[in-house]
């Protein structure tokens, strides 16, 4: 399948089944240099170069892939990110020049999946990128292999990724629906940080801490003091359902 990015450059093409990559960069030539690479390893790309840009493509396209520049002229990939996880959970990998610990935060807290600071390996780009689609392959799985989990109030349905609790729905990222899958496979088990870093493709164990307080924030009724994700002292986290 072969779209348009609005204003910017044609989408390459590759395989009618392959995944779509949406690539948000300013930088022209490296925007440019991305999708032609992206495309030279068998995915499908589309270019925007502003949010406004992208938010066209994200409305006319599906896409499995979002690789996004944080720093952005005008409204910038945080700002972006945020708007995105208002209405989709379409895995996010962030790219930015900043490699400070409160940056890559602040990327976690709006949504992101994974970041990537620049300069990079274009290999390694690559390699987080199929690592992020692996992990929500299982959403596409035979539907009556997984089953739904019930979560306190909530229902998790592990296929899909949903969180549903009666009439409420709430929205998980790519990242979230990976470590809940594991707490949720495996309850009353207590994980490491290094091991749940490890089986959810968290970049660091610094990141497993932001994720585990996004689903706290989600899960339950009081976040500061957390009856279904709980820590375990010393040892990491659990997972209680009822």
């Amino acid at each position: 399948m072969t779209g348009t990015t609005g204003t910017d450059m044609p989408a390459e093409e590759g395989a009618d089944d392959a995944p779509h990559l949406l690539i948000v960069d300013d930088d022209t030539r490296l925007r440019e240099l991305l999708a032609k690479f992206l495309a030279d390893q068998g995915f499908r790309t589309s270019a925007a170069r502003d949010a406004d840009e992208a938010r066209a493509q994200l409305a006319a396209f599906a896409f499995d892939l979002i690789v996004l520049d944080m720093m952005m002229p005008g409204e910038n990939g945080l700002e972006l990110t945020a708007g995105i996880r208002q209405t989709s959970t379409v895995p996010i990998l962030m790219l930015t020049a900043r490699g400070e610990a409160d940056d890559r935060i602040a990327g976690l807290e709006a949504g992101v999946d994974d970041y990537l600071p620049k300069p990079f390996e274009p290999r390694e780009l690559v390699l987080r990128i199929r690592t992020i689609l692996k992990r929500v392959a299982p959403a596409i799985s035979d539907p009556l292999s997984i089953p739904v989990v019930r979560i306190g109030d909530w229902l998790f349905d592990m296929r899909r990724g949903d969180l549903k609790r009666g009439d409420e729905v709430v929205r998980l990222t790519a990242a979230e629906v990976s470590l809940l899958r594991l707490f949720a496979a495996q309850p009353g088990s207590t994980f490491s940080r290094e091991e749940l870093s490890q089986r959810s493709g968290a970049a660091q164990e610094r990141s497993v801490d932001v994720l585990i307080n996004r689903l706290r924030r989600k899960l339950e009724d009081d976040a500061r003091a957390p009856q279904l994700l709980q820590t375990v002292r010393g040892k990491g986290y659990v997972l209680w359902p009822n």
